[in-house]
């Protein structure tokens, strides 16, 4: 028996130390321990030494701090990679000499799930997780994953995972096989150690549920919406059951490198590297946020109660406020209904369940917001109500404590304009429902210090939002640009296009649903109440198409009434004749000679109307960068995320 404690440095992110006939290599490559060159390049190295060292008798692999190997490194996203490559590495370590050992510490995700399965066993702690997320940015597993993961776990299990991305924790990864053993942090190194002393464990692939197989393929088809990666990863999960190893493995990597060159993974990179700049704008570095323990919410209607469970999940202490108790009281029932249905789906434990209710506190009057941090008030969007509610706190709540409008349309430096403390009101407007979308665009006013805006951040953060930083215009980045493309939509119907037909050409662009099947379904008379309320001020000299508004004349309110821009029949969509005739006699009192447009051409035009508001808001310093346009309208809007958004699909077509 050797003993040895002296570490040997392979790269700048490998390290190895020999005990007990075992060398324990380390992934050190923060925060994330990403598979960089130089871990690849340390990886290998180290094999070589205990390949050669007749000492060492077994080998674990674990990562320093509290993960494993989180996946790729992005700084090399788009870059040639320099060998040795991942599969190069993976197999290096299947086909390994002597027992090697993951010791699973934290996340194993993309690559680092499959450098973990590559090993002959695995041990892992019991805050673990395991998952391959590559389809999410447009590729397939590339180093063994899709081929590897399917002899190792029933195959319809192994096509859930790489077929959507989804993870595992690591009591599930134990009951499925996908991991051999669980322990305590404390001692999971010397579990692993004894582990890869020992033979490495023969494997039989256990049967799968040929009918789940079929369903659960079906789902990802579905989903997929026109994205390849998705459909490449079933087939290559579905040819595992049917090839040779080192086949299959052949051609994973040529399907990976086919997708990781394509437009569409070049997409979700662009939407997956927005995200981490998002989170963090250039505005407000050096700009520390105020200390929130404590969150009110004004109006506990469907758009509050869903603020209220996304505060409660992210463990705030929460008061929420109704103009009454009895008003209240509903509000309360709403969100314990909530809170309910995420017990029952399992994404709450009966523990979380009850801390949650207790940190919820209901009130009928605004006195009780005294010890608020943070109020937000999600009441009728209407100046007057916004305006004399701010004023009513401004006796109430504490000089610095910050209050944020979730308006959608109003000006928040008319709100804050009119109440004591300028500098600390921001705005922070939801989408509906607002316990599910993630989007929160965080509003910086003429008057709002960086401290509140900071603040904005990072409770948004905390309820694990997506916060865009949005200056002061009618509707923000995203109700501007959706404005711009309704109204383009609308122009394509006098020009020529019929509903259908600029749905159908949205549906095959990935959105899940055409735009005025949305209308549809949300109802029309909303936003025909806007449209009457702003025919005073709209200048006459204005292009205006008032289909929408006729439709609404006749009553016609989308999916409710049964009849919209389409009839229902039985819940069913069908072209209207009466929406048809409404258009024709439409561009026929302007004279309009109609045109017939490709499903192309109408995607162009939209796209084109989308950009240019979009430019509009960059050239104002309303929105801080075209990625942040992007990822609004890809996370509020149903713009498809493997389109990289409007800026981007439009800077590609360029």
């Amino acid at each position: 028996m050797t003993s040895s404690h002296s570490s040997t440095q392979f790269s700048d992110t490998i390290s190895a130390i020999v005990e007990d006939n075992v060398m324990l290599i380390t992934i050190d490559n923060p925060p994330v321990n990403a598979v960089s060159a130089s871990v690849r390049q340390g990886l290998m190295a180290a094999l070589d030494q205990a390949e050669t060292t007749d000492t060492i008798q077994g080998v674990v692999i674990t990562g320093a701090g509290n993960t494993f190997v989180a996946g790729a490194d992005i700084k090399e996203f788009g870059q040639p990679v320099t060998e040795p490559t991942l599969p190069q590495v993976t197999q290096r370590l299947a086909n390994f000499g002597k027992t090697i050992i993951a010791a699973v510490n934290g996340a194993a995700l993309g690559g680092g799930a499959e450098i973990a399965i590559a090993c002959h066993g695995r041990v892992a702690s019991e805050k673990s997780i395991f998952g391959m997320p590559e389809v999410k940015l447009g590729l397939v597993p590339g180093a063994g994953g899709t081929q590897r993961l399917p002899r190792m776990i029933a195959v319809d299990i192994a096509l859930d995972m790489i077929g959507t991305g989804r993870t595992l924790k690591s009591v599930e990864c134990l009951e499925i096989g996908l991991i051999d053993e669980l322990a305590d942090e404390d001692t999971l190194i010397a579990h692993a150690k004894n582990a890869s002393l020992k033979p490495a464990p023969k494997r039989v692939t256990p049967q799968y549920d040929a009918q789940k197989f079929a369903n659960i393929k079906t789902g990802i088809l579905r989903k997929s919406r026109g994205q390849n990666a998705p459909r490449q990863a079933v087939e290559l999960v579905e040819q595992a059951k049917q090839i040779d190893l080192n086949e299959g493995l052949a051609q994973e990597r040529q399907i990976f490198l086919q997708l990781r060159d394509s437009d569409e993974a070049k997409a979700l990179r662009h939407v997956f590297l927005a995200e981490r700049m998002a989170k963090k704008p250039a505005m407000l570095e050096g700009s520390s946020p105020k200390d929130v323990k404590v969150l009110g919410i004004v109006g506990m209607g469907l758009m509050g109660s869903g603020i209220i469970v996304s505060a409660l999940n992210a463990g705030y202490q929460v008061i929420g406020v109704e103009q009454t108790e009895e008003a209240a009281l509903a509000g309360h029932q709403r969100i314990l209904g909530l809170l309910e249905k995420n017990l029952q789906s399992g994404r709450l434990s009966a523990d979380a369940f009850e801390r949650q209710k207790k940190a919820l506190t209901i009130a009928g009057n605004l006195e009780s917001l005294g010890v608020a941090d943070l109020v937000i008030e999600a009441v009728f969007d209407d100046l007057e109500v916004k305006v004399k509610l701010f004023q009513a706190l401004d006796q109430i709540i504490r000089a610095n404590a910050i209050l944020a409008t979730n308006t959608s349309y109003l000006n928040p430096d008319e709100i804050a304009a009119a109440t004591l403390y300028p500098q600390r009101v921001i705005g922070m407007h939801f989408f509906s429902p607002a316990h599910i979308m993630r989007l929160v665009e965080v509003i910086h006013t003429g008057k709002s210090d960086l401290q509140a805006v900071a603040t904005g951040f990072a409770v948004a953060n905390k309820m694990r939002k997506l916060p865009i930083l949005s200056g002061v215009i009618e509707g923000f980045i995203g109700n501007s640009i959706f404005s711009a493309y309704r109204r383009e939509a609308e122009f394509l119907l006098e020009d020529g296009a019929y509903p259908q037909d600029i749905d159908a050409a949205l549906e095959d662009y990935g959105f899940a649903m055409g735009l005025f099947a949305v209308y549809d379904m949300a109802g029309l008379e909303i936003a025909w109440a806007k449209r009457k309320r702003e025919a005073l001020t709209r200048d006459p000299q204005l292009r205006y198409v008032k289909i929408a508004d006729q439709l609404c004349e006749l009553g016609r309110f989308g999916q409710k009434s049964g009849l919209g821009w389409y009839r229902y029949t039985q819940g069913k969509r069908e072209i209207d004749p009466v929406v048809t005739d409404l258009i024709d006699a439409a561009r026929s009192e302007k004279n309009i000679t109609p045109h017939k447009f490709s499903r192309e051409q109408i995607q162009q035009r939209l796209l084109q109307a989308m950009q240019t508001q979009g430019n509009l808001l960059l050239g104002n310093g309303i929105a801080a960068s075209a990625s942040n346009i992007d990822l609004v309208m890809i996370n509020g809007y149903g713009f498809p995320a493997h389109k990289g958004g409007p800026m981007f699909a439009c800077a590609i077509d360029e």
